[in-house]
């Protein structure tokens, strides 16, 4: 969602967005039966629901800084708007689409018909075992739970006409995004995992309710997967941004491996991929660095060409992955100021921090080694200015020049192996 925000900015567009904190009604199976999951968290903690919340949101928070996500203009809990949710549930009621069971209200499917719309399935194909548990008073299997009745000893509960109870995580989007966004917005997003059950629902249950379409452009980002299988807490192979913090990683640089993959594309991390993403984004730093207090001149044509290509590529589908690869084959000009300013420009949309290059890189690495986290090299700056200024020579066929440079690097203690790869650098024994 942070980069559709961006590349709308840069488009020119204006935003409204708003973000719900869910923090009460998942349920354990994210469904309609079972304990909420705050509910059970806080028992382990000894934490109220409440208390869990508030520390997860923190945390959740300080990692979107962490990452340059930017936080939407709206932010809301869930607890505090209660009251929306039971006048959504009330009024579903009164109009014919939702029902009362002795655990709960459910929604209707029967009488909405485009029911499966989005995801495209149809409704004999949509298992309620898979999120609903099935009772006999339910009229359809998939019919899903707009309100759930608490028992006594129940921590989360609110009073309704229908007693003591809580929402369920569907009413929770609908309610908050008619109340914040309006009955029609236009961009809802989510993972793939949402379609086929929670947005189905959560269009079913606007739509019943104001009779029009409730969401313009539904977008879905794919799944990261670990090592080609699934990330899941049960497995142990899910990672915190402080847990890649404390084994070397800068967050920026787990952006930069994030958005070598398109949104509708599985991304599968790996320490080997993100060592990668490391060694390459440290790279395009130390070049940033260069064109800043370069000299060459890139021209008005040009400097539109790339600004042109950039566009188009963040504007077709979100297409990150193309403009990072403009901005690389931009960097290869000979250093120039024109290069640094549009790089930081496009950094709006790709944030990335490259304003902050000078201190990011001063005195750290150029560039890693083939090989594990442990063997990543740390080349000093002045000898990256060196290299990318004989590169720039032999490039120019002015070898005399080349020859200089390579002396100059020879001195200060590393020698210059030329490849049909390109220049390689090791340090003197």
């Amino acid at each position: 969602m942070d980069t559709v925000r961006r590349v709308l900015m840069y488009n020119g567009y204006s935003l409204k967005g708003m973000m719900n904190i869910t923090d009460v009604g998942h349920l354990v199976s994210d469904g309609d039966d079972g304990e909420d999951k705050l509910v059970k968290a806080g028992r382990e903690a000894q934490l109220s629901p409440y208390e869990i919340a508030d520390k997860i949101s923190a945390a959740f928070f300080e990692d979107l800084k962490k990452l340059n996500i930017g936080r939407p203009e709206i932010v809301e809990k869930a607890t505090d708007h209660i009251d929306e949710m039971l006048s959504f549930v009330c009024a579903l009621i009164d109009k014919g689409f939702a029902y009362e069971t002795g655990d709960g209200i459910y929604f209707d499917i029967s009488k909405f018909p485009s029911y499966g719309k989005l995801s495209g399935q149809k409704l004999d194909e949509n298992i309620a075992g898979a999120r609903v548990g099935i009772n006999d008073e339910k009229r359809h299997p998939a019919d899903f739970a707009i309100w759930k009745k608490a028992p006594k000893e129940h921590i989360m509960q609110w009073p309704s006409r229908f007693g003591m109870g809580f929402p369920g995580w569907h009413i929770e989007c609908s309610a908050l995004g008619r109340k914040f966004l309006g009955d029609c917005f236009d961009i809802h997003t989510g993972g793939i995992d949402h379609i086929p059950i929670h947005h189905e629902n959560e269009i079913a249950q606007t739509e019943a309710l104001t009779g029009r379409q409730a969401v313009n452009y539904w977008m879905h980002g794919e799944f990261m997967q670990v090592d080609g299988g699934k990330m899941s807490k049960s497995l142990g192979n899910t990672y915190t941004v402080a847990d890649l913090q404390s084994k070397g990683y800068d967050p920026l640089c787990v952006r930069y491996f994030c958005l070598n993959t398109h949104y509708r594309k599985a991304l599968n991390f790996t320490f080997e991929a993100l060592n990668g993403a490391r060694t390459a984004y440290d790279r395009l730093l130390n070049l940033i660095v260069l064109h800043k207090d370069g000299t060459f001149v890139l021209g008005a044509e040009k400097i539109a060409g790339y600004k042109a290509e950039f566009l188009d590529a963040v504007s077709d589908d979100i297409n990150i992955p193309l403009a990072l690869g403009l901005l690389w084959t931009m960097l290869k000009n000979p250093p120039s100021r024109d290069i640094y300013a549009l790089a930081l420009e496009f950094d709006k949309v790709l944030g990335l921090d490259l304003d902050k290059a000078y201190d990011k890189v001063k005195g750290q690495s150029f560039a890693a080694k083939e090989g594990s986290q442990s063997e990543h090299e740390i080349i000093p700056l002045e000898i990256a200015k060196l290299l990318e200024r004989r590169a720039q020579a032999r490039k120019e066929k002015d070898f005399k020049k080349s020859d200089e440079l390579r002396d100059q690097i020879a001195v200060l203690g590393y020698t210059v192996v030329d490849s049909k790869d390109g220049q390689i650098l090791k340090k003197s024994v």
